[in-house]
Parts: structure tokens; sequence; C-alpha cells
């Protein structure tokens, strides 16, 4: 066997190249790239380092660079592997050698690292506005029925009585605590590494505040190796993310509950569902089912970029490629998600006959029977009890507790008396009467106090 013979032949080198190849994914940053360097080469200008027509024709030349993209007519080129270096090719082809000036005291390190906070940060502000418009969709249906009343429960079993305006509520209030997390996330993202270089900083005399200010930044780093390296921002907007989409995943799977015919509390607009391909009857909510799949998904982005950075030492390596086509996806499913959602909310039909059926069909004054011989003296174990045993009477014989004579009722117990018998659901509810209970004098405040929250909003 010849030596050629032996040894095996290597990958083509088109495979080779195209393993590092980021252009694909990364040219989506072509605004936050561009703004970058304009400024970089204004500032330039200012602090005397290249001169003001140098820095004008620059300018110039990345506005029509820019221009080039959003037409569809950018010459993208993958051997130049990414954004980066496609605009500046092509910024030495419309300029000539002026463009070489423009990467004066920076470093792709810390120009990329300025695009993603700014990109990150435009996220933020997206999804905020997402967070707010699925807010009020749920507040608008809260505000329709606040008289309508649902079974609460737990272990998916009927429990106690509630106001559908309360259940919606709660997610109102999910949202916001999301909406509070993402606000952070923004905050910290919102920091400008330009002016670190490569990692140690820049060997010019860079005006690092006045770049932040023209870029929009509140702050500048304070390390130059930390913000090399630092991806915390990319890392606190997937966690924020995956806690969302887990919020999203619940009202998903109670709308696939809600709107099957076991349940029947609501109908999706036919926009939001699917037929089957063999069943003509069939009304899937499919949306709602895609959302509680697509959480898992960004679950394994926000893992995904912990493990790229769990074993990196300073400060630039190329595992942080890594760190974008993650965080996009996390963030057009978050923010798609949202933008189905509030639709979706806002256009469903509430069946508050249906919902008041299911509420009368269970026993969920038991509670409330319990509390009544309580407030009579009886120890609450005891009346827990005395109403346990009174409820296997009732399924037994087949009745409610309201077709129950009050002679039924003094065989459990001789502390009921007349008054037992009007117990209802609206006095159950009513009963609830402390900050953040079902009440309906409670749900309405907190309402009124929802949407002036939600008024008050208006951006991060």
């Amino acid at each position: 066997m010849t030596k050629k013979q032996q040894e095996p032949s290597g990958p083509e080198p088109s495979a080779v190249h195209s393993y590092t190849v980021s252009l694909h994914y990364d040219r989506r940053l072509y605004r936050q790239d561009i703004a970058g360097s304009i400024a970089h080469a204004r500032m330039l200008a200012r602090q005397g380092i290249m001169t003001d027509k140098d820095a004008e024709l620059i300018g110039m030349g990345l506005v029509a660079i820019r221009e080039e993209i959003e037409r569809g007519e950018f010459p993208w080129r993958d051997e130049l592997e990414d954004l980066h270096m496609n605009v500046e090719a092509r910024l030495h082809e419309r300029i000539g050698e002026v463009a070489g000036k423009l990467h004066t005291g920076r470093s792709r390190n810390d120009q990329v690292a300025t695009a993603m906070r700014l990109y990150a940060k435009e996220a933020c502000d997206k999804t905020l506005a997402g967070i707010r418009a699925l807010q009020g969709a749920l507040l608008k249906q809260a505000e329709a029925n606040l008289t309508t009343v649902l079974p609460g429960y737990t272990h998916l079993q009927r429990a106690q009585p509630v106001l559908l305006a309360h259940h919606l509520l709660a997610y109102f209030h999910m949202l916001e605590r999301d909406a509070e997390r993402f606000r952070e996330t923004r905050r910290r993202a919102d920091v400008m590494p330009l002016g670190s270089a490569a990692l140690a900083g820049a060997a010019y005399p860079l005006d690092r505040r006045w770049m932040a200010k023209e870029l929009g930044f509140s702050a500048i780093s304070k390390n130059s190796m930390d913000a090399i390296s630092d991806r915390d921002f990319l890392l606190d907007y997937q966690a924020a993310a995956a806690i969302g989409m887990m919020h999203l995943s619940r009202l998903a799977e109670e709308l696939v509950l809600w709107s099957s015919e076991e349940f029947g509390f609501v109908r999706l607009a036919d926009a939001f569902t699917t037929g089957s391909s063999i069943m003509p009857q069939k009304r899937n909510p499919d949306f709602a089912e895609l959302a509680r799949g697509k959480t898992g998904r960004v679950y394994g982005h926000l893992v995904g970029l912990l493990t790229v950075l769990k074993g990196l030492p300073l400060t630039y390596n190329r595992d942080l490629q890594e760190d974008k086509e993650g965080f996009f996806d996390t963030a057009d499913t978050l923010q798609a998600t949202l933008e189905v959602f509030a639709p979706m909310i806002e256009s469903m039909t509430v069946r508050a006959e249906r919902m008041r059926q299911a509420t009368e069909a269970g026993y969920m004054l038991a509670t409330d029977l319990a509390d009544y011989l309580a407030r009579r003296g009886v120890p609450f174990r005891k009346a827990h009890g005395i109403v346990a045993e009174l409820t296997k009477y009732a399924a037994a014989t087949g009745k409610t507790y309201q077709q129950l004579s009050l002679e039924e009722y003094k065989k459990f117990s001789p502390d009921f008396a007349a008054d037992v018998l009007e117990i209802t659901e609206e006095r159950s509810l009513a009963a609830r009467d402390v900050p953040g209970g079902t009440a309906p004098e409670r749900v309405a405040q907190a309402l009124a106090e929802a949407r002036k929250l939600l008024e008050a909003a208006d951006g991060p």
C-alpha cells in the first residue's frame, strides 16, 4: 500500500471553510453594526484621529451599504465569513483605501459585543410591547366578564368558585413580573463595550462616553476584558424568556382544556384553530399547542448558552460565535407567541353559562360549609370532617348541597341551621373579601388598578 493510499483524504476545502461561517445568521445585526461603525468614525474625527472628511466619507459609504442591504441588493460573500467583514469589504469597494481607517482603535471583539447589546435592547423593547398587548387583551376579557363565575381548580379538580376576571388577572400579574424581568434585562444590556478593542482597551484617546451617548447607551463598560467576554445580558434575556414562555404555556394549557368539549368554557376564533385531515368536526387549538411545544425550545437555548459559557477562559474565544442563533430564535419565538396570544385571547368567546353549570355541578361550597360550622364554634378540623361525610352522602344520593334538606344537614351536625340553605356561589365569592381575593368588589378594584398600571406603562 502506498503512502498516498494510507493517508485518509481530508474534507473538501469548502466544507472546512463553511464550518466557521456565521454570515447566515449574524447578518441580521447589520443596522446595529453599521450604527456602531458610524459612531466610531465620527468619534475618531472628533478626537483628531482621522479627518472630518474621511469620517464623512466613511459615514456616507456605510449609509449607502445599509440601504443596499435593505433593498436586498447587497452582494453577500460567504468567503468573508461574517457580517462585519462583508460590510468592511464592501465599504472598501465603494470608497477605497479610506475604508481601512475605520477599524482604528477597534476590534471585531468589541464591535460584535456592541452590536449584540444594541440588538438585545431592541429585543427587550419589542418583547415589552408584546407583553403589554397581551395584558391589554386579558384585561378586556376580564372587564367583559366581571360577574362570570367558573370553577377554580387545584390538582385539576374543582375546588372553589372564582370570578373569571380574577382568574385572568392571575396571568396579567405573571406577565407583569415578566415585564419587570425584561426591563431589568434591558438595563443590564445598556452598557457599551466599544473601546475595549481586542481585550486590553484601545491604544488611542477614544471618547467612549461620547460614543455611548451617540448610540443610546446609558453607561460604558468598566473592564475591557469583562466587556469582551460578557454575555450575561443574553443569558438574562433567555432566562426571562424561558420564564415568560412557561407562563404562556400554562395559559395555553388552560385554553386547550377550556376549549375542549369536556370543559366547553370558551370557543377560540376560527383563525386560531385548525381542522383534522380525516375528522371534519374537529377544531384543534393548534396555536395554543404550538406555544406549549415551543416553550421547550426556548428552554433549550438557555441551557445551550449556559453550556457554551461555562468553561471559557478570558477573554474572547470562538465559542462565543454560538451566542447568536439560540438568542435570535428565542427572541423570535417569544415575540411571535406574544403576537399570537393577544388576538387569540381578545377574540375568544366565553361560554359563561357553561362555566356556571360546571360551578353548580360540583361540591365547591364545601369549604364554605366548614367555615359556617367554624363560625358557630365547631373546631375547623372537626367541621372539615363533618362536611367530608356530608359530601359523601350527597354524592351517594345524587344531590347537590342546594338539594339537601335542613333535616339531612342536621343528621351530620346539630349546628346546621336554616340559614345554611342560603349558602350559594355568590355568597362564597363575596366571603373572599380580602386584598387579592375573588370577592366581586376586590376584583373590580384589582381590575381598575391593573388598567391604571397598564396605561402608565409607556416603555422600558
